[in-house]
């Protein structure tokens, strides 16, 4: 059997608040042509990447459980082609860029991983640059530049981080509409903080409302991002009055669960009648805080993956290998657990594809024209996935002490981006 490390923890990553990219020393001053290298006819080594510790304590750790648990599936149910998957488990680079490109060496060069495979952190930049000299195939959630346009990386669902030239999914806007029953003829308000991340989202999301049919009444980058506003007055003020002299139809906050509950129980006091969104507040924890559970309710939050409440036997699946792999019955689900499946299950359907001779060539030739559906992420495709998102999402809402879907998970078009 393959070795695989025991890890738990709760994260959540929010969707396209993460979207600037950090640096580090890019380490290729000697490199290895792996483009013909095989993984050779025994398991395939296959090692992640992950912020498992941060400073702020918010870590991702249940990200390498997700990969063990669909590399321990994919093992029980006769490896990939045949063959094995020895998952050695995600080094923790405590979200630092100097202990990344380390993480990553290590890998390469002393573990000889095949791919690395789950990447989950946001200091994977410069270290994205040695693996791709490198010739090493690397997956994850693809919120940073270093999943786009880049040879040897796969965001799981597709590029996130649009730029000039590029598209936008609308599956956001587009899954308001469904719960509205169309977006045509209703305002929204977007507010986002003040930091490169806020700037970039309302930029991203003030483009793709409009692709629903809705029109934008308010959009501001002005909450400050180093601390969360104690008096939300200036901002409610704003939007109450942004359509016309009346309230919008919709408020959307582009910032974390802290901002989101300070912004929505001030509109809420100032009597919003209107609907509120967000894209982080999908969080089991938040049930347990009675405030916070008392400002989301009938909050719809958008989520990236297949939710947790899904009857789908995919779903089932899933839970049943998170917990196998954690030795231990599991109640909480999170986001960090999906972005380490997810990046798992993209290579090994790649993988497959590629055949019983896994070659870095023979795996890049597979991905180059890579098509498929898997029902907890929907459609899949390359080389389209190296620029845009793959655009499917759903839409949950918190009712008393549960979330239920509020709109099925579905894939939604691209637009222009500039």
């Amino acid at each position: 059997m393959p070795r695989l490390l025991h890890v738990a923890g709760l994260a959540l990553v929010p969707v396209l608040l993460i979207a600037g990219c950090n640096s580090s020393t890019t380490g290729t001053d000697d490199t290895n042509d792996r483009s013909d290298t095989s993984a050779s006819q025994g398991p395939i080594k296959i090692g992640g990447v992950v912020s498992k510790t941060t400073a702020s304590g918010y870590g991702k750790a249940d990200t390498d459980l997700g990969a063990k648990a669909r590399f321990m599936m994919a093992n029980d149910e006769g490896g990939v082609n045949g063959r094995e998957i020895d998952y050695i488990g995600s080094e923790d680079d405590f979200q630092d860029p100097g202990r990344t490109i380390t993480a990553v060496r290590k890998l390469v060069q002393q573990d000889k991983v095949f791919a690395v495979v789950p990447v989950s952190t946001v200091t994977i930049g410069g270290s994205a640059d040695f693996l791709n000299t490198n010739k090493t195939p690397y997956i994850g959630w693809g919120t940073l530049p270093a999943f786009c346009d880049k040879p040897y990386g796969y965001g799981y669902n597709g590029c996130l981080v649009p730029s000039p030239g590029g598209t936008v999914s609308t599956s956001w806007p587009g899954q308001l509409a469904s719960v509205l029953g169309g977006g045509e003829g209703r305002t929204v308000a977007l507010l986002a903080q003040d930091n490169d991340a806020g700037k970039f989202g309302l930029r991203t999301y003030q483009q793709a409302f409009p692709g629903a049919g809705f029109t934008i009444s308010y959009g501001k980058a002005t909450v400050p991002g180093t601390a969360v506003p104690t008096d939300w007055s200036p901002w409610v003020g704003e939007i109450m009055s942004s359509n016309n002299g009346k309230a919008p139809d919709v408020v959307v906050s582009i910032m974390q669960t802290p901002g989101n509950i300070g912004l929505f129980a001030a509109l809420k006091r100032a009597g919003f009648q209107g609907v509120l969104s967000d894209a982080t507040d999908y969080d089991p924890s938040l049930l347990k805080q009675a405030a916070a559970r008392e400002t989301l309710q009938d909050v719809q939050v958008f989520v990236q993956n297949m939710p947790f409440e899904s009857t789908l036997p995919e779903m089932a699946r899933f839970k049943e290998y998170i917990a196998k792999a954690k030795g231990e019955p599991v109640t909480e689900w999170n986001q960090s657990m999906m972005v380490g499946w997810n990046s798992a299950d993209l290579f090994l359907a790649i993988a497959k594809q590629a055949g019983p001779n896994l070659t870095v060539d023979a795996f890049q030739t597979a991905a180059a024209n890579f098509r498929d559906t898997y029902a907890l992420v929907g459609d899949r495709k390359f080389p389209e996935g190296r620029k845009e998102s793959f655009g499917c999402a759903a839409m949950v809402q918190l009712k008393g002490e549960a979330y239920t879907i509020t709109s099925p998970y579905k894939c939604f078009p691209t637009v222009p981006f500039s």
